[in-house]
């Protein structure tokens, strides 16, 4: 701990990096607050503080650190209420000639860390148990802080499940420079592991390997498709108008639904006071698209059958990916952070042209939408699923 950097923590009030307790009298507030520094859910990667013998308006309180405090708080650690065990320091300070003991916690690499149970959290300058969602994003912590799973290999594929003709024709000219590609020399297993669709030394093909060039991507991950159903009115127990199932690879489905898209499009014909006359859609192509391919970019392919859904109704569209928000996004900030379940389908996006850049779909979508004449979009954010709400043009 540096001591000028503690002088400054120790006067922001507001931070959510920073605990103050009188006394240690009240332990389990101690430990409660130690619980949800380690959970970092705001997702800083850097240590929270805890000062012991500072008023929660940063004044001393006056406190004598003695050695066998010092021991009794370091003892939290492995005492078995806080699961699993925090990283923790504990060090005895001086500010302003008085005593203060200092618990400083890293945040933990295998979140949700629990006490007595319950999984503490810090949002803003306060602390409060966690709610099911934000126990579900804190796992999701832990499974992003290792392998994503898009890299992770498929057990029970091999080589051969991955169409070296997709890849060689589809893919790879648009993932490494024709240059390169002469000069290199590379065999088709080494293109692969290069790109990551297959994994080292084994040759098993990764997950997004078999979704963006396997030979038959359905058998391996039944839920990897899109459901397409266009309804006659305003509910989904009104009559279906169409319906399919696109399947494929990713950049099959893609294609296949920008083209059912434009099939779907409605114009509507404005006749100015002056021509030429104006052509006006029902929704604006480039915005649906750019929510699909967010749904398709950020949806769960782990533990999930269920498939992204559009449901094209008389009067919306509506567009649900399985997987709640992923890591530090919340509804709070989700149009100004981005954070990459599939960070292998992302690059594999970006590369076949779906996406131009990363970060600025809904952005996108929603210039789209106001220079059409549509309503904003809508969104809905669920622990298991993440919904947005296209509005038909008045």
């Amino acid at each position: 701990m540096k001591k000028d950097e503690l002088k400054i923590l120790i006067k922001e009030i507001e931070s959510d990096r920073v605990e103050r307790k009188e006394s240690i009298s009240d332990k389990d507030k101690i430990c409660q607050a130690i619980c949800a520094f380690a959970n970092d859910l705001p997702n800083h990667q850097k240590p929270g503080y805890i000062f012991i013998g500072v008023k929660d308006n940063g004044v001393m309180s006056n406190l004598t650190v003695t050695d066998e405090m010092l021991r009794e708080l370091a003892d939290i650690r492995s005492d078995g209420n806080i699961l699993p065990f925090p990283v923790m320091n504990v060090q005895k300070h001086t500010f302003e000639e008085k005593d203060v003991a200092v618990v400083e916690v890293s945040p933990s690499q295998t979140p949700p860390v629990q006490y007595k149970g319950c999984v503490w959290i810090r949002v803003c300058p306060s602390r409060r148990r966690a709610t099911p969602e934000e126990e579900r994003r804190l796992a999701e912590k832990r499974i992003s802080g290792n392998l994503p799973f898009d890299t992770q290999p498929v057990l029970g594929a091999t080589a051969d499940d991955i169409s070296t003709g997709l890849f060689q024709n589809e893919y790879l000219p648009y993932a490494v420079a024709p240059e390169i590609l002469e000069a290199n020399q590379r065999t088709v297993f080494e293109q692969m592991t290069s790109v990551r669709f297959l994994q080292k030394p084994d040759g098993l093909p990764t997950v997004a390997g078999i979704l963006v060039a396997g030979k038959d991507p359905q058998y391996w991950f039944p839920g990897a498709y899109v459901q397409f159903l266009r309804i006659e009115g305003k509910e989904l127990t009104d009559a279906i108008k169409d319906q399919k199932e696109i399947t494929g690879v990713l950049s099959q489905q893609l294609r296949a639904l920008n083209e059912l898209i434009r099939l779907n499009i409605s114009i509507a014909l404005e006749i100015p006071d002056t021509s030429p006359d104006i052509k006006i859609p029902d929704y604006p192509v480039n915005a649906i698209v750019q929510i699909i391919c967010n749904a398709v970019m950020h949806r769960s392919y782990e533990g999930t059958n269920a498939p992204v859904r559009i449901h094209w109704f008389s009067n919306r569209i509506e567009i649900q990916n399985p997987g709640g928000l992923y890591g530090q996004v919340s509804p709070e900030n989700f149009r100004s952070t981005t954070a990459y379940r599939n960070p292998r389908i992302a690059e594999a996006m970006k590369v076949l042209g779906f996406v131009q850049r990363f970060g600025i779909g809904i952005q996108i979508a929603d210039k789209e939408l106001d220079r059409n004449g549509n309503p904003p979009l809508e969104f809905q954010f669920e622990p298991e699923y993440v919904q947005v709400t296209i509005r038909k043009r008045p």
